[in-house]
């Protein structure tokens, strides 16, 4: 099992930063991808990024590419967000996710992450 813990999400104004962590803990070793997800009311979750544990090797979804940063810090179990110019259309909860998807066939899929945190509302006023 591996247990993820979010934190960083708020209240913030368009063109804010935020930064988001995921502390991992247990069998982390059991798992190659760290990914964050987000769902808007009404919405369906959404991939915004992922990141191989051992390569680093990245992939961000076009809404946020350009503006987020993935990253992770293997000492600390912790994968970060870093969120620039935020917009009002982010406004969601994130979502940190663990798993082994395949990389180039199912890193954007919810459905191959298998542990998830409880997530952390991040809300961008206008």
């Amino acid at each position: 099992q591996v247990q993820l813990v979010e934190s960083g999400g708020g209240l913030v104004q368009a063109g804010d930063s935020l930064r988001l962590s995921c502390a991992a803990s247990g069998r982390t070793f059991s798992t190659q991808l760290m990914g964050w997800f987000r769902q808007a009311p009404g919405k369906e979750r959404e991939f915004i990024a992922t990141i191989n544990w051992s390569a680093g090797s990245t992939d961000y979804a076009d809404s946020v590419k350009g503006r987020f940063t993935i990253s992770r810090d293997n000492a600390k179990n912790t994968v970060y967000l870093q969120m620039n110019s935020l917009k009002p259309e982010d406004t969601a909860v994130y979502y940190c996710a663990a798993g082994n998807p395949l990389w180039f066939t199912s890193r954007w899929s919810s459905g191959s992450y298998d542990y998830w945190g409880q997530g952390t509302q991040v809300t961008v006023s206008s």
